[in-house]
């Protein structure tokens, strides 16, 4: 083993006196490194923050404390689930574990079987069949490989939706008077009766005659219960969307019920073929549009909210593609907060499912957040390809923008059915809001 240079030498040893030089030099070249080093460190640490650094070599310096980081750095940070604490937040956690009871209603096999009977299941599934048919001659038209649009599942879900607003289901907005079949007009509201209430009816609107000679009083309950809306098969957004989701459930598809935080509610449905969900307005015979109401409309969105069986899901990043266009400010609760009652939907939902079907939905919900951010960059990048190098250069806005397929549905769905329709639903001019009461808590 060679001997370094710090060795000790006994007295008795011969000094060498070339060996000593070598010794001594070395020292003295890591001694004069060590000094520029830390003299270089000294100087880049006052250029950034004016705090000398030591320059005691001897004994190490505890570390200067570390600043906190800027406010810029933490921008994109995910969210980290926080519980809501202000009355404001816990009000709408409230609200929305109440919201999310709505599909456990479906469940009910008596009231499933019920449905059943009262769909025309024959004439469902015979269209259903014809559709997938084409549907997969056109794909395999294409060539070989290429997928169906849609799948037989979905075809029964498009069949239905056909049938549930073209013969079903009926619009009511002022209901007509029971004993002269004249038009009434609005004066308010009432408490339910005894039996209006067993039926889920929490609140009745109240209408009077328009003849004057007649004068009779209309009532009109808000029932929130599927199997009665079966017996009466009318109402608005809100009886559409619980007797249609329902009926969903009934044919076996997953459902989800769609709440909008403004003045609508929806329905969507998970395509197997597709591996997603699919937006479903049975009000306006629309599938598959979710720039209906943006695009379409001209609304403005803040929440839009889907429950299900398994959990809930913020969705608003389907329906509002462009925020600065159809975004409103959600001021309900902080994101955290809102963050941590879906978690928390979720959780109570999936308590009692086992691993595996866990498992499968926590995946269900990777892809779906996965698919979210993809359509707010695909949205983004649409109105970057409107620009071109001598817009910019001439200060000018852009070129004629480039047709949007989604945007181009939505519409032409705007003024579906018609004109009789688009009266009775409220819906006469882009951007007109729903005439619903505002306190009709179905939407």
């Amino acid at each position: 083993m060679e001997p370094s240079h710090q060795a000790r030498r006994r007295p008795g040893d011969a000094v060498d006196t070339d060996q000593l030089a070598n010794e001594l030099t070395e020292r003295f070249r890591q001694v004069l490194s060590t000094k520029r080093m830390n003299e270089l460190t000294s100087r880049s640490v006052q250029s950034r923050s004016s705090s000398p650094a030591p320059r005691d070599f001897g004994t190490p310096q505890p570390p200067a404390p570390a600043l906190p980081p800027s406010y810029s750095s933490l921008r994109n940070i995910p969210l980290v689930p926080q519980a809501p604490q202000d009355a404001r937040s816990l009000r709408f956690k409230n609200m929305l574990h109440s919201l999310s009871n709505m599909p456990m209603r479906w469940e009910n096999p008596g009231l499933l079987d019920e449905a059943l009977r009262v769909i025309p299941l024959e004439q469902i599934y015979n269209e259903a069949e014809e559709e997938s048919q084409i549907l997969q001659a056109e794909a395999e038209s294409l060539g070989s490989g290429k997928k169906a649009a849609w799948g037989y599942q979905d075809c029964v879900v498009r069949a239905l939706l056909r049938w549930f607003k073209r013969s079903f289901f009926t619009w009511v907005n002022n209901p007509p008077c029971s004993r002269c079949y004249s038009p009434t007009i609005g004066v308010g509201m009432a408490a339910p009766l005894p039996d209006e209430q067993a039926r889920g009816a929490n609140q009745v609107e109240l209408y009077r005659c328009s003849v004057d000679q007649c004068g009779a009083f209309e009532r009109y309950p808000r029932y929130n219960d599927a199997f009665v809306l079966l017996q009466t098969r009318r109402g608005r957004c809100g009886e559409w969307a619980n007797c249609f989701s329902m009926l969903c459930r009934a044919v076996g598809s997953r459902v989800r019920w769609v709440w909008n935080s403004e003045d609508h509610v929806w329905t969507e449905v998970y395509s197997v073929h597709r591996k997603r969900w699919v937006h479903v307005d049975a009000c306006e015979e629309a599938w598959d549009k979710p720039r209906l109401y943006t695009d379409g409309w001209g609304k403005k969105l803040s929440y839009c909210i889907a429950f299900s069986v398994d959990g809930a899901m913020d969705v608003t990043r389907r329906y509002v593609r462009d925020p600065a266009k159809h975004a409103i400010e959600r001021n309900r609760a902080p994101e955290a907060v809102l963050l941590h009652i879906m978690d928390e939907i979720r959780a109570m939902r999936r308590s009692n499912m086992s691993k595996q079907d866990k498992f499968r939905l926590e995946g269900e919900d990777m892809r779906e957040n996965r698919e979210l951010r993809n359509q707010v960059i695909s949205s983004i990048a649409h109105e970057v390809s409107k620009l071109s190098v001598d817009d910019i250069l001439s200060g000018r806005s852009s070129r004629p923008p480039r047709p949007d397929p989604d945007t181009q549905k939505a519409l032409e769905s705007r003024t579906s059915g018609n004109s009789e329709w688009i009266r009775q639903r409220g819906e006469g001019g882009r951007g007109a809001p729903n005439q619903q009461h505002p306190r009709d808590p179905t939407r």
